[in-house]
This record gives C-alpha cells, structure tokens and sequence, in this order.
C-alpha cells in the first residue's frame, strides 16, 4: 500500500498542512504512522478522500455539511446538499444583479444632471426611492443565516478586499506564552493553556482575555512538522506555572480578516492585501520564523474553553500596520 507524506499530499493537492490537521482533528480524515517514523502519512483511501473535500470545499460546501456527506452512503443526501448550495449562489446572483441595477441607474440618473440642486432632488425622486428599497431588501436577503460563506466570495474568487478586512488596536498586554515543536503543535499548546486558563479561573479574573497564536518556529521541514506558540492576555503580576513564560505584547495597529476555522489558505490572500495597500503598510520585523508578527485570534475563547468543544469556530487572521505617511 502506498503511502503519502503530508508534505507531499500538501504540495499535491495545495493544501497547507495546517489545515490537513485541521481535517483530521474534526474527523474528516485519518492518517497512519510508519514504524520509525516519527510524523504521520496517508493512506490511498485518505489521499482519495481529500481530492473530495477539496472539490467539495471549491464549492462552497460547509465543513460541517462535507462530514455529513462522507458519512452518508444515500445519493439523495448529496443532492439536497448541492440543491441548497445551488440555491444560496441563485440568491447570490440576483441580490447582486439588483446591487447592479441600482449603482447603474445612480450613475445614469447622475449624469444626464449637470446641477448640484438638481442631483440633490434625485435622491427624493421616487424611483430612486424603490430602488433605496429594493436595496433593503437584497440585504436582508443577504443576512439570512448561513450568509457567512457567502461573505467570503471575493477571497473564493481569489482576491480579498477592502470589504474583508477590519482595522482594530490591541492594545499592549502581559501574557502568558507556551511554545512547542513537533508533531500537533496546535493541538498541543491548546490543550495546555487551556488547562492553565480554566485551573486557574482566569475566566473570572480576567473576563476581556484575548487569545492569539503563531507559528514559532514557521519552518516546515518534508514531514511537515513545524512549531507553535499562543498566547493568552494576563493581569499585571499573576502568578504563571511551568511550563508558561511571561511575555509582552506591543500591541498597535492590526489588519482583521475573520475566517471559518480551518481555511488557512486565507493567509496568502490576506497578505496580498496588506501588501498591496494604499493606505496601510505592513509594520512588523520581517521576522520570518516569527511568522512575520501575524496573528491568529481564536474568536469567542471564553465560551470555548469553559465547555471544552474544542477549537473556535472562526478565527481573527492579523497582520500588524500602520498607516502611510500622506495617506
């Protein structure tokens, strides 16, 4: 039986590695571990079962529905499935066809007057007015639930906009740090600071707590093994257990874009965009086994750790900015 590295099946498939554990911490896959041979491979079957996901997710099918779909032998569960999917891109198209109508007819409207009291009257004229309507209602279209993945069309279209992305200070902070090397980094540092966080009741003490990570070291040698470190925000002088270290964050000036757990992929698109902007530079060190200073905030930590359910649903991906002088 043939056997595939992560790194390999990375490289094959342009899947990070990260988000290849992602996948076998909810379940989606399965790897196995060659005798002396510390870090995991794939079998055919799972190597198989990614080209699935991979097609699935290029879809825009949730994680949650592609793990119902692969556990289910019934046909008819993947055609709704794909039924409803179908039905939310029709919906898609036209609130954006109607989005269309309108800023055309604006800047039709618009340009046949040649007045400034006359382009003021046409915000009151009453086809202009249904449209004003018409808009309101492709929003709440926009809104229903499930609207989350479509949120996300433009980084699927391979491109992230200024739509995408939130600008937000943090500010500077204690933390507690915990750094591993090897084989599950995230997995592991996230089990041992969450044990700290709930054995100490920080929860309590510290309701605001933030929680962030990052690569440390962001080298990723052919078995794919790499490093982590996260980050937890402390009161001044709270007493730390071995092994957590003390830390400081600078704090400052961030890029937000929020992603669905799991589309790690999002960092070269998000990089794209801090890189190429006209308004925002990138301020960090260039540090690159230090990932650079980017961030990862675990969104709604709190609730996550005080029930244990694992990761977070979504994250927080942050690059460090500032603006540009003139901008």
């Amino acid at each position: 039986m043939e056997l595939t590295t992560i790194s390999e099946i990375s490289r094959g498939l342009n899947i990070s590695t990260r988000t290849l554990r992602y996948y076998e911490q909810i379940g989606l896959i399965s790897s196995t571990r060659k005798d002396g041979y510390a870090y995991r491979v794939y079998d055919e079957g799972a190597v198989s079962r990614l080209r699935q996901i991979v097609v699935l997710r290029k879809l825009r099918i949730p994680l949650n529905q592609i793990t119902q779909l692969l556990q289910s032998t019934n046909t008819e569960t993947l055609i709704d499935a794909l039924r409803r999917n179908l039905s939310e891109v029709d919906d898609e198209i036209g609130a954006l066809g109607t989005i269309r109508e309108i800023l055309a007819s604006f800047i039709d409207r618009l340009s046949e007057s040649a007045q400034l009291d006359v382009t003021l009257s046409l915000l009151e004229d009453s086809a202009v007015l249904e449209a004003v309507d018409a808009l309101t209602v492709t929003r709440q279209r926009l809104d229903r639930p499930g609207a989350a993945e479509l949120e996300q069309a433009s980084a699927a279209l391979g491109k992230i906009t200024d739509r995408d992305v939130r600008i937000i200070y943090l500010p500077p902070s204690d933390v507690a740090a915990y750094q591993y090397d090897g084989d599950d980094p995230e997995l592991h540092v996230h089990q041992v600071m969450d044990k700290f966080v709930r054995d100490s009741g920080l929860t309590r003490i510290k309701p605001d707590l933030r929680h962030f990570g990052f690569n440390s070291p962001n080298t990723y040698d052919e078995t794919g093994a790499h490093g982590y470190e996260v980050w937890v925000t402390v009161p001044d002088g709270f007493e730390l257990p071995a092994p957590l270290a003390r830390k400081h964050m600078d704090g400052g000036l961030y890029a937000a874009h929020m992603i669905p757990m799991g589309a790690f992929e999002e960092w070269e698109l998000f990089s794209t965009w801090a890189f190429n902007n006209d308004k925002y530079e990138y301020r960090g060190d260039g540090n690159y086994d230090n990932m650079f200073g980017f961030l990862e905030e675990g969104l709604n930590y709190i609730n996550r750790v005080a029930s244990a359910t694992g990761d977070s649903a979504q994250l927080d991906l942050l690059i460090p900015i500032r603006e540009k002088a003139g901008a």
